[in-house]
Formats: C-alpha cells, sequence, structure tokens
C-alpha cells in the first residue's frame, strides 16, 4: 500500500510541476511580448515618427492662424507703383464655437449676408458643420466693409463665433496699363501671368504665424500661452517699362483701332535699341488687371451666351487665355517689308549691293522653280530705280535681285544673326519662336530666297523682328530685350540687376549707318512718309504682309520706326491685325501702320525732351508762342524777336515797349510780323471783318 501511493503522489507533482513550468513560460512569453510590442510603441511615438505626434499634440493644444506676408512692389522706371500689396480681411465662423456658445445661426446668416452679399443658405449649411471651427464666409473684405462686420460683431456680442482674418489683397493703380507684362494674382496671392508669375519665389515673401494655446474644448487661452512669427515681406521688382511712354503706346493703338476699323487688335512695342530695354509694350485687346478674368471684349464676351455647366466654363477659360496671351512676344505673324531692313543689311555688309546700283522694275519677276509670276505692290512697275530709290519705293522685284546676290547661305546665316531662328529669351512667360525653312531645304529653293528678301513665307514673333531691326540703326549690336530693371529688398537692398547683354555684333557700324541714312529716306520721300512730323529725324519701314495660314485675304499692317536716325534713342514696331478697308483708307502699312508710329515717335519724343531739328521750311510753318515785350528796349526785343523767327515793326519812339500786337501768349507762325509799340498808343476801336467767303485770292 505504501509504495502504491508514493508513487501516485510522484506523478501528481510531475504534473504540477509541467502545468507551473507551463504557465511561468506562457507568463514570460506574454510579458516578453508585451513589452517588446510596448518598446516598439514607443519607439514609434519617441522616434521613428517623433515629429508626426508632436504635431498633432500642438494641433491639439494649440490654435494657429498664418500671417500673410505682404507681396512685394512692382515699380516702373520712373519709381511709379504698378502693383502694390494692402491689407484686408477674411471672414471666418467657428461652427463649433457657435454650437457650443449657443449663438442665433439665423442671425449670424442674415447680418452676414445683408453686409457681405453672400447667400444666408450658403452661411447656414457652412455652420451646420459643427465640427469645423474654420469656414471662411467671404475673402479679402474692404475696410469699410470689415468696420460693419466688426460692428455687428459687437452689437450682438458674436465675438465667439466670427471671426476675422488678416490677409493681402493685390492692386494695380493703372487698372490696364502694360497688362500683359505686370499679369496678376490668384485669390491665394500667387503670381498666375506676368511677371507676377515669372517672379514669384521674390514677390511672395514668407508668410507668419500667430500661435494660442488652446483648451480641449477648443477655446483659445489668450493669456495663457501666445507666439508670433514675423511675416517677410517680398522683394520689390522695378521694370524697365516708362508708364509714361505706355500711355503713349496705348492710346496710338487704341485711335488706330478705331480709325481703321481694325478687326483683330493690335500690337506695339517701343525699345531702346541701345540696351534692349523694353519702355511699352501693348496688345489689344488689354484687360482690367484688377478684374482679370473678366472678358472685356465685347464680341468675345457675347460668346458666352447661352451656354452653362461645362460649356460655359470651358468657352470662358479658353477666351481668358485668349485675352491674357501677350501677342508681342507669344504670335507669329509673317512680318512682309519691315523685314527687307535686314535684307539690306545684309547686303549692304556683305558688299554685294552699293548705293549706286540699279534696279529695274517691270513689276513683276520670274524665279527658277516657279512658273508664276512674283508681283511687286506697284503691279505697272517702278522702272529704272537705285538702292535708296528701290528701298523708299519698298520695292519686291529689287529685293528679289538683292536677296539672290546675298545667297541662300548667307542669307540663311544672317537669319541666325540677327536673332531671327532663336527665342530672344526676353524675361517674360510664353515667347514663342519663329516658323523659318530648314536650313537644308532652304538652301536648295531659290524660290523661298527670293519671297524670304521681303518678308514672306516665315514667320517671326513681333518681339524678334523689332530686336533684330534695333541691331540694324544701332550700330549692328544684337541686344538682348529685357523688361526687369532690378530686384530690391523692402530695405532698398539691390539683390538683383539687369545689365544690358550684347548678344553678338551683326554688322558694322560703317553699314548700320548706312541703313540708317536709307532708312530715314523712306520716311522723307518714300512709302514711310506719312510717319514723317516736322522737327524730328525719323526712319523707318513699312509692312503689309498676308495671313497666308487663314486663307481670309486678311492683312497685318506694320511699321517699325526709330528716333532720331542720326543717334537712335527709341524704337517702335507697331502691328495692326486685320484693318477694314470700310475705314476709307487704303489697307498698307504706309497709310495706317505709319502715321500710327509716327505720332507715337512725336509724342516720346516730346517727353524725352529730345531737341527738335527743323528745316527751315518747317519753322516757317510752325505757330510759335509770342513772347511778352513789354518793357524791353528795343534792342532787347528786336533779339528776343529774331530768336523768335519773327519779323518786326515798331510804333513810336519811346525807349520801350508799353504794348505789342500780337498779344503776349498768342500763336503765330515764324516769320510773321510782331509790332512793337514805343510809347505810342495801340489801337483801341474794332473793325467789321467783310465776308471772303466763295472769293479767289486775288479779290
Amino acid at each position: 500500500m505504501f509504495d502504491g501511493s508514493k508513487k501516485k503522489m510522484t506523478k501528481d507533482q510531475r504534473a504540477n510541476r509541467t502545468i507551473l513550468r507551463r504557465t511561468l513560460f506562457l507568463m514570460v512569453l506574454f510579458g516578453v511580448v508585451s513589452f517588446a510590442a510596448l518598446l516598439i510603441k514607443l519607439y514609434t511615438i519617441q522616434v521613428s515618427q517623433h515629429e508626426r505626434y508632436e504635431e498633432l499634440a500642438l494641433q491639439q493644444q494649440t490654435r494657429s492662424v498664418t500671417v500673410s506676408a505682404s507681396r512685394g512692389m512692382v515699380y516702373d522706371a520712373k519709381g511709379n507703383i504698378l502693383a502694390i500689396s494692402a491689407t484686408v480681411q477674411n471672414v471666418i465662423i467657428s461652427p463649433k464655437d457657435i454650437k457650443e456658445n449657443n449663438l442665433n445661426i439665423d442671425l449670424i446668416a442674415s447680418g452676414l449676408s445683408q453686409i457681405l452679399g453672400v447667400d444666408k443658405s450658403f452661411i447656414e449649411e457652412k455652420a451646420k458643420n459643427t465640427a469645423s471651427q474654420y469656414c471662411i464666409i467671404k475673402r479679402k473684405i474692404e475696410q469699410d466693409t470689415e468696420q460693419k462686420v466688426r460692428t455687428f460683431i459687437s452689437d450682438n456680442k458674436l465675438s465667439k463665433g466670427i471671426y476675422l482674418e488678416p490677409d493681402t489683397r493685390r492692386y494695380y493703380p493703372y487698372g490696364s496699363l502694360a497688362s500683359h507684362i505686370i499679369g496678376f494674382v490668384g485669390t491665394d496671392n500667387n503670381g498666375l501671368n506676368g511677371i507676377e508669375a515669372l517672379y514669384e519665389n521674390q514677390l511672395k515673401g514668407q508668410n507668419g504665424r500667430v500661435v494660442t494655446a488652446k483648451t480641449g474644448s477648443g477655446t483659445e487661452m489668450l493669456y495663457k500661452f501666445q507666439d508670433y512669427y514675423d511675416a517677410v515681406n517680398g522683394e520689390n521688382v522695378t521694370l524697365t517699362i516708362d508708364t509714361n511712354i505706355q500711355y503713349y503706346l496705348d492710346k496710338r493703338l487704341e485711335e488706330a483701332i478705331k480709325k481703321y476699323d481694325v478687326q483683330n487688335g493690335a500690337f506695339g512695342i517701343v525699345m531702346n535699341p541701345k540696351t534692349g530695354a523694353i519702355l511699352a509694350m501693348s496688345s489689344m485687346p488689354d484687360y482690367d488687371l484688377n478684374n482679370p478674368t473678366t472678358i472685356y471684349e465685347q464680341d468675345k464676351a457675347n460668346e458666352l451666351k447661352g451656354l452653362s455647366g461645362d460649356a460655359y466654363q470651358e468657352k470662358l477659360a479658353a477666351l481668358q487665355l485668349q485675352q491674357w496671351r501677350n501677342r508681342s512676344i507669344s504670335d507669329t505673324y509673317e512680318p512682309g517689308s519691315v523685314f527687307k531692313a535686314l535684307t539690306l543689311s545684309m547686303a549692304l555688309e556683305e558688299g554685294v549691293v552699293k548705293e549706286s546700283d540699279t534696279f529695274y522694275c517691270g513689276g513683276s519677276a520670274m524665279v527658277p522653280g516657279w512658273n508664276q509670276p512674283i508681283h511687286c505692290s506697284k503691279k505697272s512697275g517702278h522702272g529704272s530705280q537705285t538702292l535708296r530709290k528701290a528701298v523708299e519705293n519698298s520695292c519686291n522685284v529689287a529685293f528679289i535681285n538683292i536677296g539672290m546676290r546675298v545667297g541662300n547661305q548667307k542669307f540663311y546665316q544672317y537669319l541666325k544673326s540677327f536673332g531671327i531662328l532663336d527665342k530672344t529669351k526676353v524675361d517674360l512667360m510664353g515667347e514663342s519662336n519663329s516658323i523659318v525653312w530648314d536650313y537644308d531645304n532652304f538652301c536648295k529653293n531659290v524660290v523661298s530666297l527670293a519671297v524670304g528678301s521681303f518678308g514672306q513665307t516665315l514667320k517671326v514673333t513681333p518681339i524678334q523682328l523689332i530686336t533684330a531691326c534695333a541691331a540694324c540703326c544701332n550700330g549692328g549690336h544684337l541686344m538682348q530685350p529685357y523688361v526687369v530693371q532690378k530686384v530690391a529688398q523692402e530695405n532698398g537692398n539691390v539683390v538683383e540687376t539687369h545689365a544690358p547683354v550684347e548678344v553678338r555684333q551683326v554688322i558694322s557700324e560703317k553699314t548700320s549707318a548706312q541703313v540708317r541714312d536709307i532708312l530715314e529716306s523712306v520716311v522723307k520721300e518714300g512709302t514711310g512718309k506719312n510717319a514723317y512730323v516736322a522737327g524730328w529725324r525719323i526712319g523707318g519701314k513699312t509692312g503689309t504682309s498676308e495671313k497666308r495660314d487663314e486663307n481670309t485675304g486678311n492683312l497685318i499692317t506694320s511699321f517699325m520706326g526709330f528716333a532720331p536716325a542720326n543717334d537712335p534713342q527709341v524704337i517702335v514696331l507697331i502691328g495692326l491685325d486685320t484693318p477694314s478697308a470700310r475705314s476709307g483708307y487704303n489697307v498698307s502699312g504706309g497709310t495706317m501702320a505709319a502715321p500710327t508710329a509716327g505720332s507715337l515717335l512725336n509724342d516720346i519724343m516730346t517727353y524725352m525732351k529730345v531737341e527738335p531739328q527743323y528745316t527751315e521750311e518747317e519753322k516757317a510753318a510752325i505757330d510759335t508762342t509770342v513772347p511778352n515785350f513789354v518793357g524791353l528796349s528795343l534792342d532787347e526785343a528786336k533779339k528776343v524777336v529774331q530768336k523768335k523767327g519773327f519779323g518786326c515793326r515798331t510804333v513810336g519812339e519811346g525807349l520801350t515797349v508799353t504794348d505789342q500786337i500780337p498779344a503776349y501768349g498768342s500763336s503765330i507762325p515764324s516769320g510773321v510780323d510782331v509790332v512793337l509799340y514805343m510809347g505810342g498808343k495801340k489801337p483801341s476801336e474794332s473793325v467789321t471783318v467783310p465776308s471772303v467767303t466763295g472769293m479767289t485770292a486775288e479779290k
């Protein structure tokens, strides 16, 4: 009995020990696994995802409000402000705070709707999202509206549900002036077009923040904790654009569009030919930078009528892109006879023509490889003419001959040298390149050389053409065009500056002087005579080109001009897209674009205070303001009379002038006599002027 009992106890003990060992093993294993999982979780929280959880904790414990940086200003060359930012306010509601503070939603929605012009239902819908503490009701309200909101909040004790958040708004004091250069910003103050977009990094600055502690329910603890991180304002950009010259360009283009019934707008560029600095650039029609999304051309706006939904949005977007397009750098066109300035320059530089050469024009020319005659603008022909006269006449037949003398390979090399084959790299967005023949095909094709010599079958951008023409008249230097003069910090420290960049020397100073002289005769005696303005030496070249890609027969009339012709300070290019014969004018560059450019150059020369140089004939025809002679001695008065170009008669024998005819301040032509009263009395009686209407000059 004893032995059996002892054996049975041993088995129980062994079973208990097994159970105990297993239990202990499982406990240890569970503890190790749990501790390992805890370690992994702690490692994740404290090390690998420390920043994420720290950010979540901060979001839970603090409220952060962005303080917008003030965007840098844009100035013109004279320091006039073209773009500026001002502080405005965003109106915010906190649905969560409204609920927790038991505020009247109907009162809030009604009041804000009336003040802000926002639908009441929109505000009520936003207020339903009670999990949110931040719902924007309206952005960028002005100061007068801001004051109304503040009064509404104060009068109705709604400060725990409605908030005002500082923001900035972009203003353009000159409206549409230089709109295609300056560009504009979006609702988030990021640049979307023009200089605003291209210089976004310099202009935008760096936003600041206001960080405050908050309770678990989200209520701000203003005196518990608050940090303020200053915003860094953007840098200021100064352009080469002169607002006065830009105004003159816009004005003259608008006048031309109306006068010549121009159907598809116009473009114009004014450049300093010596530096490449753009003084003005326009694409018409333009738009107001303060409301850039509005379609301003009525014919285009009418295209939106009757559309809705996606169709409306797609059409609106297409019209906006068209409105914002800077055609001076983005559109290409056949330059026509303006291009002859380049052909003339390369031929003179290569020595294949000289001024004593003569060219015969019978009205057309036959070219190998083309079975039809290529006509001149004067189909009856110009007859025999010198080189100068051929340029004055803008004779296609003569320029075919000149182009043939240059030859295919040299002609193409000069296209490269004049920058026609490459973008100019002007510091603006959206520049296109020319559309020109392939080199190998061009060198095998005499016809392309023939028509290319007078600016047909190749397409260039206006900025490419004016840059190349500037090289023709500035001494032969191809300059890189630019519109940004400098970038400076708020304190005035200049961080970026643009110096003139010469790309290459294309022709010699001697050749350039010849070209200037010949192109001046185009304005004096040739097709550009309508650009002539008394007192100014203007050189230039007219152009009339077909829009072949449209197959409509429509034309672009253009004129390139520079002044003073002997030492150019400015060069302009004017293009009128599809002027109408219904205007009563002959559709050509000489009758439409030339007078537009002449008036513009007169504006600019006068503004720049360039001294006019009148011929004797011009002096005689120009009205001059009569100075005040009263009180002067006879000798003193005669000196003034002589200087002004007047004649002089005296009445009386006194020592000083006591009166005069015409009166001081009158305008009379030079050469007219003034009457000086030397102590005598000026007649006071009036007489009736008889009617001479219908009489001959002798009668």
